[in-house]
């Protein structure tokens, strides 16, 4: 099992402080601040966070999210996961609906949301061009995850949201020693993988417009994974 490093935080609020000072992908680095100079029509009156993204919500969650990376005119500009873009419309709708947050939808950092046993974080805490991460990026954001779930507790379900939030969940529990599963559950909406007999992993197509739009992900679907893990909690 892997052990807490002599370096690690003692507590999310300082982890997320080592978060949102990272800037150990260059390519990252200069996309996430470019789009936060030029900005985009529509926000061009507001600042843009344009810095690493630090995960939010219940510090003492049984529920954890894990997304792919941060939009770059959603959490790149309002400065949290999900906020200010229609992927989180769908899921802040989704948690609100199964009792995890207050409020159906996020827009700013000041808006009011909180989540209530569900901590939200991602593979990559910085907007990457295209939505595209490279295998090295991945990897670099890794150790972030690591401690999240290290000091998460109470953590008993794991949504992945998308393919790579799903498979980054599982090497982190596996990296971790949390489980026995030699190899990846296969992943496919609504698939649990019982991780150990107090962890298990859910996956859900992510809420992207690229998913919502073409009807590949319905607000049903959606529902019903929280729903699972509502039940599993």
């Amino acid at each position: 099992m892997l052990q807490p490093s002599a370096f690690m935080p003692k507590t999310l609020s300082s982890l997320n402080k080592k978060i949102i000072a990272c800037r150990a992908c260059s390519r990252l680095v200069e996309w996430r601040e470019q789009i936060a100079e030029i900005k985009t029509k529509r926000f061009s009156d507001q600042t843009y966070w344009g810095k690493p993204i630090p995960g939010f919500g219940d510090p003492d969650a049984q529920l954890l999210l894990v997304g792919l990376a941060p939009a770059a005119h959603g959490g790149n500009r309002t400065g949290r996961m999900f906020t200010g873009d229609e992927s989180g419309n769908w899921l802040f709708r989704a948690l609100f609906k199964a009792g995890f947050a207050n409020q159906p939808e996020s827009i700013t950092r000041e808006d009011g949301l909180t989540l209530t046993n569900c901590y939200i974080t991602a593979t990559c805490r910085c907007a990457p061009p295209q939505n595209k991460l490279l295998p090295q990026e991945i990897k670099n954001c890794r150790p972030f995850i690591l401690q999240e779930m290290q000091l998460l507790k109470n953590l008993r379900v794991i949504v992945g949201l998308g393919k790579i939030g799903f498979d980054s969940a599982f090497d982190c529990v596996k990296e971790l020693g949390w489980t026995d599963l030699k190899s990846r559950p296969k992943f496919s909406h609504g698939v649990a993988a019982r991780l150990n007999p107090s962890l298990t992993l859910i996956g859900t197509y992510h809420p992207s417009q690229q998913n919502t739009f073409t009807g590949k992900l319905t607000e049903k679907m959606l529902d019903a994974a929280f729903k699972k893990a509502r039940i599993i909690l």
